[in-house]
C-alpha cells in the first residue's frame, strides 16, 4: 500500500479507470455476441441492426483507448464478412 498522498491518488485513479475501461470491453464484446447470435439464427433484418450497434461499439472502444485501431477495424471486417453471409 502506498504512503504518499500522490500514489495514494494514483492508486484510486487506476481502479477507476480499469473499471471504466472494463465496462467499455464489456459492452463492445456483448454487442458483438448479439450480432453473432443473429447471424446463426439467420435473421437477417435483427443481424444488420445489431452489426450497426456492434460496430459502434468497436468504434467506442477504440476511441477510448481499450483496443486498438488495428483491432477495431479487423473486428469490423470481420463483422462485415459475417453479415454478407446471412440471407
Amino acid at each position: 500500500m502506498p504512503n504518499i498522498k500522490s500514489a495514494i491518488k494514483r492508486v484510486d485513479v487506476s481502479k477507476k479507470k480499469t473499471l471504466e475501461n472494463n465496462m467499455v470491453k464489456s459492452a463492445y464484446k456483448t454487442a458483438i455476441k448479439t450480432f453473432e447470435a443473429a447471424v446463426e439464427a439467420g435473421k437477417k433484418k435483427e443481424a444488420e441492426e445489431a452489426y450497426k450497434l456492434a460496430v459502434k461499439k468497436v468504434d467506442q472502444a477504440c476511441t477510448k483507448g481499450v483496443i486498438k485501431a488495428n483491432t477495431a477495424s479487423r473486428k469490423k471486417s470481420s463483422l462485415s464478412k459475417k453479415l454478407n453471409t446471412v440471407k
